[in-house]
């Protein structure tokens, strides 16, 4: 019997130690393919940069005394995954595994993360897709840090790999599951299915030095956090979080009111 292609890329690039980590996670589950940007990608999203010009790299990749075929482009993480599946693939993928990643991915930040990103162009292209991420130091996130302990995540992305490719279907406006993973996680810490987070897991901040990167910090509102968010069960329970994501971004509102409001100029800007 053909077994079954796993798709794996990861923002952190062709190179990274989280893209080794995830390929023995998935060891034994099934064919792997591995397509994943050049460079460093993170911060990308779901973006799909024009000035990628589809030039498509193949090298031979080392890992565990084992040698995978292995490809990468100048673009973002989800266009590995759509040039991987529509160009690369020799057959079509049953799975897309995005990560392991260097630094978690919570709450309304998860529209910048090229680990979602690529994980939301699997399962926008009809795959089951996982993007898995591991608490690191900050320093780590566009840096390949060599002390991560990738153990726990390795465990728990073999676990959601084998049910997304033999367990129940996943429900149909499911694109993908975001995985969480706190860093001091085991093999026996719970897991939880968390909704996303409204807010905000990170706030950018302004700088004082010239020509230099805005910085970032966690700063989140515990008070008024969901008791069934990713970002509580993450920072407050310091669980596992496993959240399913969909491609659809319209609030949950009555149209309606919504629509008579608008007509009577009840949002119109006031005249000056």
């Amino acid at each position: 019997m053909t077994p079954p292609l796993i798709l794996v890329t990861n923002d952190d690039g062709i190179h990274s130690p989280g893209l080794h980590a995830a390929l023995s996670a998935l060891s034994g589950l099934g064919e792997l393919l591995i397509v994943a940007p050049s460079e460093q990608q993170s911060g990308m999203g779901r973006s799909l940069p024009s000035q990628f010009d589809g030039r498509i790299h193949a090298i031979e990749l080392e890992h565990n005394g084992q040698t995978f075929p292995a490809y990468h482009l100048a673009g973002s993480p989800a266009q590995t995954v759509l040039y991987g599946v529509l160009q690369v693939a020799p057959r079509r993928p049953q799975l897309v595994v995005s990560g392991i990643n260097y630094g978690e991915n919570l709450g309304s930040n998860v529209l910048i993360s090229g680990t979602v990103g690529a994980a939301l162009q699997g399962g926008d292209m009809g795959i089951p897709s996982l993007a898995l991420s591991l608490e690191t130091r900050h320093d780590y996130h566009y840096n390949h840090g060599s002390d991560v302990d990738w153990s726990a995540a390795m465990i728990w992305l073999r676990r959601f790999a084998g049910q997304a490719l033999h367990g129940a279907p996943w429900p149909p406006n499911v694109a993908a599951l975001k995985i969480d993973i706190p860093k001091d996680a085991t093999p026996a810490t719970p897991w939880r299915l968390t909704r996303q987070s409204r807010q905000s897991y990170y706030i950018t901040r302004p700088v004082t030095t010239p020509n230099a990167r805005l910085g970032y910090e966690i700063a989140i509102d515990r008070a008024a956090l969901e008791p069934d968010s990713d970002i509580y069960a993450f920072s407050v329970a310091r669980v596992i979080s496993v959240t399913p994501l969909g491609l659809d971004l319209t609030p949950t509102i009555s149209f309606p009111h919504f629509a008579a409001a608008l007509h009577d100029g009840a949002f119109a800007s006031p005249t000056p």
